[in-house]
């Protein structure tokens, strides 16, 4: 009687430790999902921090180029936003300009950019 006994309080005890290392290992399996969590969130922000130094760097580097807007050396045309309006006439192509090609070179007869005068019409596009 005295080993069965014994060997229940065994089992018991066997039983008792394997439930303290489940409980062990959820607790390690949380907090390592915890750690995992706290570094995607440093992660993150250090992401963040980077493209806000970008954004200031960029800017830096737009106002120091861009400078001289801001002293009045350009101002644009009043309704244009900034953008060059076209020569009337030309329909947005640009055209050689005569006389200033230097010696020795030739100046394209075709538009530049590459747009021909002619409009080609394709019924599959």
């Amino acid at each position: 009687m005295h080993t069965a006994k014994e060997k229940i309080s065994n089992m018991a005890s066997a039983a008792k430790a394997h439930v303290d290392i489940s409980k062990a290992k959820v607790e390690e399996k949380e907090g390592k999902h915890v750690v995992e969590e706290q570094r995607k969130a440093k992660e993150a922000e250090a992401k963040m921090r980077l493209h806000e130094e970008k954004a200031e760097h960029a800017a830096e580097k737009f106002q120091g180029k861009h400078s001289h807007l801001l002293h009045g050396h350009h101002q644009p045309v009043v309704g244009t936003h900034g953008h060059h309006q076209p020569v009337v006439g030309t329909h947005g192509h640009q055209q050689p300009v005569v006389g200033t090609a230097a010696p020795g070179t030739t100046v394209p007869t075709n538009p530049l950019g590459g747009h021909t005068t002619r409009h080609h019409h394709n019924k599959y596009m």
